[in-house]
């Protein structure tokens, strides 16, 4: 029974090895089924792309055609039109004509575009796509050549292994029969001795020997022992060698088995792949590049035509069709003055007895115009609301249609919204019918404007000519004081708490505190007059630097640079003083108040040097290139020393070089300051306020069809005013006077009494004749007197029209146009806003609680004198800026002046009116 288990347990273990063996047979035979099902599907799959590439080339390519024929059809047309032939010569097309060449330039381009996509796709795709199906089936047949190889090597090896597993099978029984009949030897060799022991010891007993007989029983049952022992150990090794080569063999068929199924296969599979995926994309990426290509060509294009809308200008193609046809729309020439029968006078007679009726008829026109302006401007407001109202009808942004482009939605919604959409018919009808009506209303009203328009610019062309024919001078409209606000305040703070700073212009302060400092006085705000000391007074000084820095026009005019600087041959002091006192008193007034003020607080400054360190020179240094910019066309190192010398001499002898302020009355810097009230003001003195802003702070000038380049102002931010050529000889006439050697501020004590009783007579002198000259005034005005124009005096606050400055000989010098209650508002003449303004800013009024600025000294004015021709003055309530009311400026009876109504402003309607 034990023979037939053991024989049975071999026959189970074979068995089961086979079932293994045949298994992993199976396996193998469905491996290489598997491979070649892949290799058939990717070669269908590239099959189905050379197709689709195929047709999609085909329909490209007449999708290309069909562009080219379309925009060849209009290219033609164009080609034969008139309009292009004048276009194409000048190169000058119309914005919208070059919209619609773009269009058909988009078209070609599309079109080309498509035809080369179509030779990428037949020449290039498909081309690779039959590559890598070449390749596909070629590595199948090297990867399947390897598998069997591969295959071939396992079946070897689990054949090797059966063969090992029977010798060890065999060896094993041979060892067992072996063990088994050695055990069996032994067993009766112990029976035997046990028997041969007794034996002995009974002959013992009873005396007999069988000593010979049982040595030779021993002998052969140790014999048989020994034999049996050898048999046993040479089958024990055998079977433990037959072990050993099983196990060795077992290890060996696992190992190949395990990297066959790990590695073998995995690397088999990848043969078969082998540039399959890298072939793929490349070829897929190829189609990427083409039709990203294409899409870039087509949004270059559509880039360009998207530039050509937004640069769609109607005043453009206007301007472009009006050069176009020049000769047609250019303005005819003047109709010439024609004299009858030899007259020789060609301009309106201003003497009597027409002067009355002419001035009668200047007034008429004056307040029929202010009218007609007002009634004019109403409907020209309504005419800008109407054109805001359909530019917004037209600009109505109903252009987008991305949401039909959402593949999110079913196509069912996607009709839906578009038919609740903007572009709905009802919608379309109820805007089309609003806009009818308002063009109907706008031009209705365009119609009404041309009319008033005209009338306007007729009455106004009769109004200034009459007003040239009778002297109506020049005014000139300025905002801001005396003194800029910017410029008072940092100076101010600095008197206060910096004076002994160390270094102050020369040590740069926090840039960050500088722009917040600017943007509040940009603002309109004062951010120093709180007498808070928070703020670094390096900072502050580098705002007054950056002020003067920003000039448009320095503070020192470059025309007069080569002659200040010339002074610097002269020897230091009263020479040179005197030479730079002749030519500043050239400048305009309100610079020269500025750089009194200036200078004044510079050379107060410099006696601290000791603490702070800043001398003449070395504030000469800082200030030259802000105050005194070298030209272009000067060397700038040559002259830079020259530069710093002048500066130095005018901060050291500013008391010489600047007039006092009985000489020209302004704001006048002192070394005592105050914070936290206001100072008293003169009577006649309304609240300081801050300028009107401009941009980049400039000042208004109006300016007459007299005015001249040397009348014009300084018109950037911080710039000063005008001075008319007689003031300037009045002024310095004067100061040449009191400058003179003999007269100088470091002349003797008597020289000093002198001066002021000849100041003191001339002063009397100058209001007994203004007396008699204002009774004259008076006289002359009753002889023609008219009706005050309310109208005008509502309208246009900022017009002060004043008396002609003409020489005594001129038939003009007695004929004044005067507003017939001037009389009663002279003693509050308006303010000159001949001042320079500060950084941008606002309107707004001094505040009660804000800090004393430098108390101006204002003396009581002396009279004009009858010699300079002082003309009446207009005043106003009103601010020069029509938004408040300005300081008055001191500087008007120095410095005469004869204001009146700009007509650059009584022709911006006709101006407008020409925009439209």
């Amino acid at each position: 029974m034990s023979s037939q288990a053991k024989v049975k347990k071999d026959k189970e273990i074979i068995a089961e090895y086979e079932t293994q063996v045949k298994e992993i047979r199976n396996q193998l035979v469905e491996q290489f089924r598997c491979l070649e099902q892949q290799s058939d599907s990717r070669l269908q799959l590239l099959q189905d792309l050379q197709e689709f590439f195929r047709r999609k080339a085909e329909l490209q390519l007449e999708y290309s055609r069909g562009l080219d024929k379309l925009a060849e059809r209009y290219s033609a047309k164009i080609r034969t039109s008139r309009e292009h032939q004048h276009f194409k010569k000048d190169q000058n097309l119309l914005s919208t004509v070059n919209c619609w060449y773009l269009v058909l330039d988009q078209t070609r381009r599309e079109s080309r575009d498509h035809a080369t996509l179509s030779d990428i796709y037949n020449n290039n795709v498909i081309v690779r796509l039959a590559h890598v199906g070449e390749d596909v089936i070629r590595l199948f047949k090297k990867s399947k050549d390897i598998g069997v190889q591969m295959h071939e090597e396992l079946v070897k090896v689990t054949n090797e292994l059966y063969t090992v597993m029977k010798t060890y099978h065999m060896y094993h029984t041979e060892s067992l029969s072996a063990e088994s009949k050695l055990k069996e030897a032994e067993k009766q060799e112990e029976k035997h001795i046990g028997k041969a022991n007794d034996i002995s010891t009974s002959l013992l007993r009873y005396g007999h020997d069988d000593r010979p007989q049982r040595r030779s029983s021993v002998k052969k049952m140790e014999k048989m022992k020994e034999k049996r022992q050898a048999k046993y150990s040479e089958n024990k090794l055998k079977c433990t060698k037959a072990r050993n080569d099983y196990l060795l063999n077992l290890t060996a068929t696992n190992a190949l088995v395990a990297k066959y199924y790990i590695h073998d296969v995995s690397d088999m599979i990848d043969c078969c792949d082998l540039g399959y995926h890298a072939s793929l994309a490349r070829t897929m990426r190829t189609y990427l590049s083409a039709e990203y290509s294409l899409e870039t060509s087509r949004h270059e294009g559509l880039d360009l035509l998207e530039g050509a809308v937004d640069a769609m200008d109607i005043r453009g193609d206007k301007l472009k069709f009006m050069d176009t046809h020049s000769q047609i729309f250019c303005p005819p020439a003047r109709f010439d003055y024609q004299p009858h029968m030899g007259d020789e006078v060609s301009h309106l007679c201003a003497q009597q007895p027409v002067q009355t009726e002419l001035l009668m008829r200047y007034h008429q026109l004056q307040s029929r115009l202010a009218t007609l302006k007002i009634e004019n401007e109403e409907v020209r407001k309504t005419l800008d609301a109407t054109m805001q109202t359909l530019q917004d009808m037209l600009t109505v942004e109903d252009f987008d249609v991305s949401d039909a482009f959402q593949h999110s939605q079913s196509t069912e919604s996607v009709k839906s919204a578009s038919s609740d959409s903007y572009m709905s018919k009802a919608n379309i009808a109820k805007r089309r019918a609003n806009q009818q009506e308002t063009e109907g209303f706008y031009f209705t009203k365009y119609k009404e404007y041309l009319n008033g328009s005209n009338l306007i610019v007729k009455l106004q062309a009769k109004h200034d000519l009459l007003k040239q024919t009778l002297g109506e001078g020049e005014t000139f409209c300025d905002s801001g004081q005396p003194i800029p606000v910017v410029v008072e305040s940092c100076i101010r703070y600095i008197n206060l708490y910096g004076l002994q700073q160390q270094g102050i212009f020369r040590v740069p302060g926090s840039q960050v505190e500088v722009n917040d400092i600017k943007n509040a006085f940009e603002r309109g705000e004062d951010p120093l007059v709180d007498d808070q000391t928070d703020h670094d007074i390096n900072s502050v000084a580098g705002v007054l630097k950056l002020y003067f820095r920003g000039l448009e026009n320095p503070l020192f005019p470059k025309e007069r640079f080569l002659d200040l600087i010339s002074t610097t041959k002269l020897d230091p002091g009263a020479e040179r003083a005197h030479h730079l006192q002749q030519i500043i008193v050239t400048l305009q007034r309100p610079v020269i108040i500025v750089m009194r003020y200036l200078f004044a607080f510079l050379n107060h400054l410099s006696q601290y040097s000791d603490e702070n360190m800043m001398d003449p020179y070395n504030l000469a240094i800082c200030f030259g290139p802000t105050l005194m910019p070298i030209p272009d066309d000067q060397d700038p190192v040559g002259c830079q020393a020259h530069v710093n010398e002048v500066i130095k001499t005018i901060i050291i002898h500013h008391e010489v070089i600047f007039p006092t302020q009985r000489e020209l009355d302004g704001p006048v810097y002192e070394k005592c300051m105050a914070g936290g009230e206001d100072p008293p003001r003169a009577a006649d003195q309304p609240p300081r306020v801050m300028p009107r802003p401009c941009s980049p702070h400039k000042m208004v000038v109006s300016r007459g069809p007299a005015d001249s380049p040397e009348k014009r102002r300084l018109t950037t931010f911080g710039s000063a005013g005008c001075i008319s050529h007689p003031d300037r000889k009045t002024f310095v006439d004067s100061h040449s006077q009191r400058s003179s050697p003999s007269t100088t501020r470091h002349a003797s004590l008597g020289d000093h009494k002198a001066l002021e009783a000849e100041a003191l007579a001339e002063d009397i002198e100058k209001t007994m004749n203004t007396a008699l000259h204002e009774l004259r005034e008076l006289e002359r005005q009753n002889v023609a007197k008219h009706a005050p124009d309310v109208v005008l005096d509502t309208l246009e606050p900022l017009k002060h029209p004043g008396g002609a400055q003409d020489p005594p000989g001129s038939p003009l010098h007695t004929m004044v146009i005067r507003d017939p209650d001037a009389a009663q508002r002279r003693s509050s003449n308006s303010s000159s806003s001949e001042t320079m303004t500060t950084f941008k800013p606002a309107l707004s009024a001094r505040r009660p609680n804000a800090p004393l600025r430098p108390p101006p000294v204002r003396p009581v004015r002396p009279a004009p004198v009858i010699g300079h021709r002082q003309g009446p003055h207009r005043s106003s309530s009103s601010s020069s800026s029509g938004l408040g009311s300005p300081g008055i400026t001191p500087t008007d009876r120095v410095f005469p002046k004869a204001p009146s109504p700009s007509p650059s402003t009584s022709s911006s309607s006709s101006d407008k009116q020409g925009n439209m």
